[in-house]
């Protein structure tokens, strides 16, 4: 279902559902609301069916696009739905160009994400940690004698 708000020129998806947003990054939106977002001018559609709507990015230079919003001195995407911290999701998602797919959260796989944590940082929230990508104790194996804990 796509939604649409009087103030938004473009589609937007609708806010995830509670099990969803269990994922820490949609609690936050800080990356989207932290540096500039520029790409490469073909992932956007039309050169690119599935990329992001050229109406949402402005442009760069004869190579690069950027998403609106981004390249200013306060950055926020204009893709970016809800409040930084609270309940932060991005409207195209399915269509974030490469800079946004390849940003990876800090401790998401094991590994830590500079860019994660400053952009945390600027908006006043703590850099995530390892345990924030633990299931919840209800959901966590059991041990076993055939699988110790």
């Amino acid at each position: 279902m796509i939604v649409f708000s009087p103030s938004d020129t473009e589609p937007s998806a609708p806010a995830p559902s509670r099990a969803e947003n269990d994922h820490p990054c949609l609690r936050c939106g800080a990356c989207c609301a932290s540096s500039r977002v520029a790409f490469y001018w073909a992932e956007t559609s039309p050169p690119t069916p599935d990329g992001m709507p050229q109406a949402l990015t402005t442009k760069l230079d004869p190579l690069r696009v950027a998403m609106r919003g981004t390249d200013q001195a306060q950055p926020r995407c204009v893709a970016l739905r809800g409040g930084i911290g609270v309940d932060a999701h991005c409207a195209e998602y399915a269509r974030r160009p490469s800079p946004c797919r390849e940003l990876k959260p800090a401790w998401e796989d094991g590994l830590p994400s500079p860019q994660c944590d400053r952009a945390r940082l600027r908006h006043g929230l703590s850099p995530l940690q390892p345990s924030d990508w633990l299931p919840p104790p209800a959901l966590q194996p059991l041990s076993s004698p055939e699988y110790p804990g």
